[in-house]
């Protein structure tokens, strides 16, 4: 540890640096309590949606059975085309937000396929959406924990 310097100019510094700490340092303080907030927050929602995409798993188990069978062709069924990401402004820190997710669904013929095709492609639709929202939350929340590592520093 450097040693103390004991003269006048080096306790006015001092006394200066001490003067900016106590002005700013209530503010960062918020700051971070803010972000540590928003970072409960956001680990909240993508554990929600991780568990959303556990049970679609397991529904899909359960309902649609008949996807062991491989005669029927089901490649490209369901096909992400467009996503589009919006930036948020959370206390200095630019998060992004998911505005909308576009999949569209092959068409197929109605009479030629099962009737258990037309689940499965609702099933293939939400777990694409979901897929997507948990990528996008991951980075909210990975730029959130830089954020309080930064502001707590």
């Amino acid at each position: 540890m450097a040693r103390l310097q004991l003269s006048k100019s080096s306790l006015a510094r001092e006394r200066k640096n001490l003067s900016t700490f106590v002005r700013f340092l209530p503010s960062l303080d918020l700051k971070r309590q803010q972000l540590m907030g928003e970072r409960a927050k956001a680990a909240k929602v993508l554990a929600e949606t991780h568990k959303e995409i556990e049970e679609l798993n397991r529904d899909v188990g359960r309902k649609n059975r008949m996807l062991a069978n491989h005669d029927v062709d089901l490649t490209d069924l369901a096909k992400l085309t467009e996503v589009k990401l919006g930036t948020e402004n959370l206390m200095g820190t630019h998060l992004p937000t998911l505005e909308t997710i576009t999949v569209d669904v092959r068409p197929y013929a109605l009479m030629g396929k099962p009737h258990w095709v037309d689940n499965a492609a609702a099933m293939l639709h939400d777990m694409l959406t979901l897929r997507i929202r948990v990528q996008v939350e991951e980075r909210r929340l990975e730029l959130l924990n830089k954020a309080v590592k930064s502001i707590t520093q």
